[in-house]
């Protein structure tokens, strides 16, 4: 399979919810590949389907040393403290910024195989999962933010060389 180029923030494919998969065939089973080999690079966590151009609800994490991917994911739960948490994402290339997220998170989805797998996981494990669903569910990080630093943030990216006018 290969490594995907990763879509840029302006791109509308980032903006638009992604359908569930009803049928695992060889074309899932190449974007399962795909998601896995982006994310394998150095100092990626994750990589949601949209984010190589797909509209699949896929994702894949690299977490801890370990690699995998889920279809389908659903949040059952967030819960613990919602800390502000350094954040970044492959599509909004050199921004950083602290992000409201829950200390922890639950995901259910399945496999390749249409078993039923659980994800879940406190500190990165949950930042990932957090940060994939909502990549699926068409949002992008930055709109976590709270207005004035969303601001502040969209001033640095329009400021950027690579941001799409």
């Amino acid at each position: 399979m290969s490594i995907r180029e990763i879509r840029l923030y302006g791109d509308p494919v980032l903006r638009e919810a992604t359908r569930e998969v009803e049928v695992i065939d060889d074309g899932i089973r190449a974007l399962v590949q795909d998601l896995l080999d982006t994310t394998h690079m150095e100092g990626r966590a994750g990589v949601a389907a949209n984010q190589i151009g797909a509209t699949w609800r896929v994702f894949s994490w690299h977490c801890d040393g370990e690699i995998g991917y889920v279809i389908n994911p659903v949040v059952e739960e967030r819960s613990g403290e919602l800390r502000e948490i350094g954040e970044g994402c492959l599509s909004v290339p050199d921004l950083w910024c602290e992000t409201p997220r829950y200390e922890y998170c639950r995901v259910r989805g399945i496999n390749l195989d249409g078993e039923e797998i659980v994800l879940e996981g406190t500190g990165l494990m949950a930042q990932i999962l957090q940060h994939e669903t909502d990549h699926l569910d068409g949002m992008v990080y930055l709109e976590r933010l709270e207005k004035p630093r969303r601001r502040e943030a969209m001033r640095e990216l329009r400021e950027t060389d690579w941001f799409l006018r």
